[in-house]
């Protein structure tokens, strides 16, 4: 039967309605998608009784709707983090792959990577924080929410899930530190954060940082040795203001953020607010190296007298600003130790002068003859260069530098050069009986000349005992000597010659220094001279002056007597002592009446030069030829005259013969006729 009219008009009515109530609910969804595009998800797990099995156990999947808008991901869509559900159907399968939050914190997953978690998690270990057990899932809160489990104030109960005493971690992980927790909540930070509620204090991630957490064996570490202190200043910005006033300076690092650590004195986690005395950590050592029995492996000697310690230079010094290797963290903190004291930490420029000498050079070569520091100053005892007790006082420098340079020690065994019996010379010298037998400490010692720490070969042109240094050295005590010396024709800064110039030990010698009013020093210092001044050297000896010098007689002028000892000028140059102006009062220092004409006589004129003295040189050789010229003609005369003698004389000879015959006949004659 065929519907009427109206039937079909009614159906139409009621199939537009339904339409309209479909298009509204669908707008409603949509509208309902759009104000919150997790609704769908929600629609599951905002059922409390929906679960899973995970590992043999069972895991609630309720997610509380309210608490999520709430949290910093609130705005986000559960496939931001859950990127494996992207366009899967639901109900979706379980479980899960683990989110990875490093897709939008990429810089705090590297940290946390590198970390001590993050390297826990790699190798499976089951107690391993990931970022949900500090930071939650669902309800993640920003750090400035005091409901975070991240804020200041809930830091230290959030590390103490696993750091606090009797927790698997603490338990199994064999972890050094005890009642890390205990001890910071009584600490002037734990009390300031926890009792006073300042979220300023310092917490666990203000040292250890919040993703990077280090051992403090790793030098990357915020809590190393070296990294400490600028941790420390992250707070304590004015600290080395503060502890130059407590300590005057002489405790705090000389280099940036290496010494000392805040931790030699301010033990971790058991901050108080105390005054720390210096001694504090030196006790602890003298726990152990109080002993005087203590002795190493190798059977050496680790005994520390206390004593020595408190009247040293270092008495205000902590053992660990010297043995900075130390970790307080350790039941014994030494055994961290691995190399010797660098003192250069403190004496910086002291250790670069010691590097750049022979004896640093020979350590850098780990030669075993090597001296460093210790040798010459010592260890617990060291003590100023004033002390009369110091291996350094000016008297002792001798004998501390002969332990190696005296003849037959290490350092003259591989010595090569000239100089030898160095420390019996210069003990006989006038500077070592000045300082050994006069006691005058202001003498020149060994570290005078070659300095405390930068000793350097002569061949050096750094060395201050090299040719070009030396009148500088030996003017830091003769400055007088030196101002004429650097005017004289001898140095370089009067006289531009490729030669050799003579400088002070030319003359005086390097050990052997005598005194110039020595009669074996006037003795000598011509052939000193000689031996840059050879021909003018012969014209002297030539003279009388110089003749008279060669029998022994001191009196007589010699070089230095008329050219002047350290003032020798140019005779052209009138401040010369043998310039035309000063040239008489010269002679007079000997000859009180000596003239003009005095003066003119020629001191180094000899007949062996015809060309600079050619009346001379005629006058010798014309009277030398005229002596000769008699004495040959006078031999002559005697030769030729020889056999007409030896006649004579025999005919002589007869005449008396025949005399004495006749004579005698007479006598006969006579005594016959009577």
């Amino acid at each position: 039967m065929t519907p009427s009219r109206k039937t079909r008009s009614r159906r139409r009515t009621s199939l537009g309605l339904l339409l309209l109530t479909a298009v509204v609910l669908i707008a409603g969804v949509t509208a309902r998608a759009a104000e919150d595009p997790n609704e769908t998800c929600f629609a599951c797990h905002s059922d409390k009784t929906l679960t899973t099995k995970h590992a043999g156990r069972t895991v609630s999947l309720y997610v509380e709707a309210k608490r999520f808008h709430g949290s910093i991901h609130g705005s986000l869509s559960c496939t931001n983090c859950h990127a494996d559900l992207e366009g899967k159907d639901l109900p979706h399968e379980t479980p899960l792959k683990r989110v990875d939050c490093g897709a939008c914190h990429g810089e705090e997953a590297k940290q946390h990577a590198r970390s001590l978690h993050g390297r826990a998690v790699a190798r499976g270990d089951a107690l391993a924080p990931r970022c949900v057990n500090c930071h939650g899932n669902h309800d993640i809160l920003s750090a400035k929410d005091p409901r975070s489990p991240v804020s200041p104030l809930q830091v230290p109960f959030t590390c103490g899930k696993c750091h606090r005493e009797g927790t698997p971690v603490q338990t199994q992980r064999k972890i050094e530190q005890h009642n890390i927790i205990e001890n910071y909540a009584e600490s002037m930070h734990g009390e300031a954060l926890l009792k006073k509620g300042l979220v300023v204090a310092a917490n666990c991630a203000s040292c250890h940082t919040a993703h990077n957490i280090l051992p403090h064996t790793d030098p990357n570490s915020s809590i190393a040795r070296a990294n400490i202190a600028k941790t420390c200043t992250k707070c304590h910005a004015q600290i080395e203001a503060v502890h130059r006033k407590t300590i005057k300076g002489e405790l705090w690092e000389k280099e940036a953020h290496v010494l000392p650590a805040c931790v030699d004195c301010h033990q971790p986690h058991k901050v108080r607010k105390v005054f720390y005395t210096q001694g504090m950590a030196d006790a602890d050592c003298m726990r152990c190296h109080g002993n005087a029995n203590l002795k190493s492996h190798d059977g050496r000697s680790l005994a520390v007298n206390a004593a020595e310690v408190a009247s040293s230079r270092h008495a205000k010094v902590a053992c660990s600003q010297c043995h900075s290797e130390v970790n307080a963290s350790r039941v014994r903190p030494c055994e961290t130790i691995t190399t010797v004291v660098d003192c250069s930490k403190c004496h910086e420029q002291i250790g670069q002068d010691y590097q750049r000498s022979m004896h640093g050079q020979l350590f850098a070569k780990k030669d075993s003859n090597a001296p460093v520091c210790k040798e010459c100053h010592g260890t617990h005892k060291v003590l100023g260069k004033h002390d009369p007790q110091s291996a350094t006082f000016a008297t002792n420098v001798p004998t501390l530098c002969a332990r190696c340079h005296r003849e037959g020690k290490k350092a003259a065994m591989r010595y090569t050069g000239t100089q030898h019996e160095i420390i019996p010379h210069y003990q006989e010298s006038i500077h070592g009986k000045g300082l050994l037998k006069s006691g005058l400490t202001v003498t020149a010692t060994c570290t005078s000349c070659h300095t405390a720490h930068r000793e350097l070969p002569k061949s050096d042109p750094e060395s201050t005992v090299n040719p070009k240094n030396l009148p500088a050295t030996c003017g830091q005590c003769h400055h007088g000597i030196q101002e004429q010396f650097v005017n004289s024709v001898h140095s370089r800064t009067v006289t531009s010659t490729k030669a050799e110039l003579p400088v002070c030990s030319d003359c005086h010698s390097a050990h052997q220094i005598r005194r110039a009013d020595e009669d074996g020093f006037k003795l000598d210092i011509m052939a000193k001279c000689g031996r840059c001044h050879a021909e003018i050297a012969k014209t002297y000896f030539d003279t009388y002056h110089g003749k008279v010098s060669r029998l022994g007689y001191t009196k007589t002028a010699k070089c230095y007597d008329c050219h002047g000892a350290h003032d020798i000028l140019k005779v052209t140059d009138p401040r010369s002592h043998l310039s035309r102006a000063n040239v008489v009062d010269t002679c007079r220092k000997c000859h009180a009446d000596a003239t003009r004409r005095f003066a003119g006589y020629l001191t180094h004129a000899t007949h062996h030069d015809p060309k600079k003295y050619p009346f001379l040189f005629w006058t010798f050789w014309g009277m030398t030829s005229l002596l000769i010229g008699t004495f040959i003609a006078g031999g002559l005369h005697t030769l030729l005259w020889l056999p007409r003698a030896f006649q004579m004389r025999a005919e002589l000879r007869a005449e008396e013969a025949k005399e004495a015959a006749e004579l005698k006949g007479r006598e006969e004659k006579r005594d016959g006729d009577r």
